[in-house]
């Protein structure tokens, strides 16, 4: 089965289990051409194995290029939409400059993405290593500025940061305090959202999620008079189903559902204007290998496809950021796939991002978790560079 084959469907099939066929239970990986990338991974880092460091900016005729029709078809994503997180070039970030002549520390890192063509980035904290400009800790006033004056530098806009979510509720004067501070911080680094790396909860009990829903919509109030949307990011578990009927266990909690997903819960329960998502589109795709089958307040078994492109098509103005990672099938994980740098791996995103649309509002951030490497430290910038331009080579398909 190929998920994605009508781009005009929006709603995930719902049929019982024992009426589906074994096809229904499998991902969405037969794409012949990211297939075909897969087997080419080796090749591609072999063509940009010796990166140029030490250069200047991206030119800006290569971030204005083919903003339209170029090359075969629309582009997906256009140039000022191309972000990378910073956690996929963490060790980049965090090696000491006086150690290496590669790129070291956030000025260093700026100056090669800019290279590389990117325009946005999403922090994943505000550390680096304590020898390079700046010192250890940037997550401060006066290290905000320092961010933004090498930002501005580059040409390069920060766009989000997985930073400090207030763990309390109701949230402590101490916790509120550091949570208008990294308010204060976003908007030094120009920021439009602001987020975190985590689920809203790790329950999924609907009690649990009308609690998470209280505490974001007044955390998103606090965020929306300072000019950020607040947004909570997705891994695969928020995508299960939420319990929420049929018998009670021990503690007088659900044991059945409804079919709803708990994020898809979520959006229901807190207000649009107030809290915004991410969605991590490998992490949903594993969602949609684990998660495709539930028990009904019946007692019957029930089957529900997970399709993400759907639910960011029905939600769209709730979903302003992706991350954009890649994955090759897995049989061995219990995920479905092994995480690739973009476009190496079988997720169709050429359909993806072509369902969802307005590609001038959704900000895809490239992440790959296990670019960093202990062997090879050009690796991380390296993955880098083939993520971006398989990103911005990304065509709508000619009908």
């Amino acid at each position: 089965m190929t998920l994605y084959s009508d781009p005009s469907r929006t709603e995930a099939a719902t049929v019982s289990a024992a009426d589906a066929p074994d096809e229904g239970l499998r991902r969405t990986l037969g794409v012949g051409r990211r297939r075909f990338l897969s087997t080419c991974t080796a090749v591609a880092a072999g063509a940009v194995a010796a990166p140029v460091f030490g250069a200047g900016p991206a030119l800006a005729q290569d971030r204005d290029r083919d903003h339209g029709h170029g090359r075969g078809g629309q582009v997906l994503v256009p140039p000022h939409k191309r972000g990378i997180i910073l956690y996929t070039v963490r060790d980049a970030t965090g090696r000491d400059p006086l150690a290496t002549d590669l790129p070291s520390g956030f000025r260093e890192v700026f100056k090669q993405l800019a290279r590389h063509g990117y325009s946005q980035v999403e922090f994943a904290g505000y550390r680096q290593h304590a020898n390079a400009p700046g010192g250890a800790d940037l997550g401060t006033v006066e290290g905000a500025r320092l961010l933004r004056s090498w930002l501005d530098e580059y040409g390069l806009r920060a766009q989000g940061n997985h930073g400090f979510i207030p763990p309390s509720w109701p949230l402590t004067a101490a916790d509120l305090d550091t949570f208008k501070k990294n308010l204060e911080i976003a908007n030094i680094l120009g920021m439009a959202h602001m987020g975190t790396g985590g689920d809203p909860t790790g329950s999924s009990h609907r009690a649990d999620w009308d609690v998470a829903a209280d505490k974001w919509n007044a955390m998103g109030e606090i965020a929306r008079r300072e000019g950020i949307k607040l947004y909570t990011h997705n891994h695969d578990g928020a995508y299960g189903f939420l319990l929420d009927g049929g018998p009670l266990d021990d503690q007088g909690r659900p044991t059945r559902s409804s079919g709803i997903r708990k994020l898809e819960y979520f959006l229901k329960v807190t207000d649009p204007k107030l809290v915004w998502l991410e969605m991590d589109i490998f992490w949903a795709h594993v969602a949609q290998y684990k998660f495709h089958t539930y028990t009904a307040h019946d007692g019957s078994t029930r089957k529900n496809v997970f399709d993400p492109a759907g639910l960011v098509f029905r939600n769209n103005r709730r979903y302003p950021l992706f991350h954009a990672k890649d994955g090759v099938a897995s049989t061995t994980n219990g995920m479905g796939y092994d995480m690739v740098p973009f476009g190496t791996g079988v997720i169709d995103y050429t359909t993806f991002f072509s369902r969802v649309g307005q590609r001038n509002y959704h900000n895809p951030m490239i992440e790959d978790d296990n670019s960093p490497s202990a062997t090879d430290p050009a690796q991380s910038l390296r993955e880098a560079k083939i993520s971006y331009d398989n990103l911005a080579a990304l065509r709508k398909r000619r009908h």
